[in-house]
């Protein structure tokens, strides 16, 4: 069985899941999928670049929505590798899935095998693998390089460890030649940390009421 955070988890206004550990919520209160789409997808000019076999990575899976939002528009074979430190039980992901209809309508594969421990899917055209543990061990050892990363931890300010110069050096290093990266996070730190990893990084106008967000192509 796949370790479940269930009991660091709290819901705002039914629907929104939160977590207690980083007092953070899981998606944007201002339309999750839609900010999904316009940091993560648009960030990294996708579907445009995707390619047979395109590698996407993410720092924070979460309740998998973003990986719901790549299989709405993947047409071609796409790989997605996502790091996880704390997952949410099938239950808990069903829930707050069924705030966005249109993405719930394609995640039965993928809770069907989240509530059976399985850590390896396909969603339509995404072949998806979840790397549980700390992204801080986990990162060093993969042996893999995505062309896009989404970088969707909790907040900095509430979850620095995966926002830190050694884990986007990390990012860096396992990302392919003219590979990209986005985030919806525009804090001076994370900007500086991912330039000095190799980034060209640029910001962006934000989703909603956020003013900014980030993105960049690896030097």
């Amino acid at each position: 069985m796949i370790p479940s955070s269930q009991s660091a988890l709290t819901w705002q206004d039914g629907v929104i899941p939160v977590s207690t550990r980083f007092d953070d919520p899981y998606f944007s209160k201002n339309d999750g999928l839609s900010e999904t789409r316009h940091v993560f997808l648009q960030g990294n000019d996708l579907p445009a670049r995707l390619t047979p076999g395109f590698h996407i990575a993410e720092l924070g899976f979460g309740t998998g929505l973003n990986l719901l939002a790549l299989a709405l528009i993947a047409e071609t074979p796409t790989r997605f590798t996502s790091f996880e430190a704390f997952p949410l039980a099938s239950d808990d992901i069903a829930r707050a899935l069924d705030h966005f209809p249109e993405a719930r309508t394609i995640a039965t594969p993928f809770l069907s095998a989240w509530e059976h421990g399985q850590t390896r899917f396909q969603i339509g055209q995404v072949s998806a693998e979840i790397i549980i543990g700390d992204a801080r061990e986990t990162l060093a050892q993969w042996r893999h390089k995505a062309d896009a990363w989404f970088l969707d931890g909790f907040s900095p300010a509430k979850n620095p460890e995966l926002w830190s110069p050694e884990i986007l050096h990390q990012v860096a290093r396992h990302t392919a030649a003219n590979g990209t990266f986005a985030t919806y996070t525009a804090a001076g730190h994370v900007r500086r940390a991912l330039q000095d990893a190799g980034f060209d990084v640029t910001r962006r106008p934000g989703h909603g009421k956020k003013r900014h967000m980030s993105a960049g192509v690896l030097r």
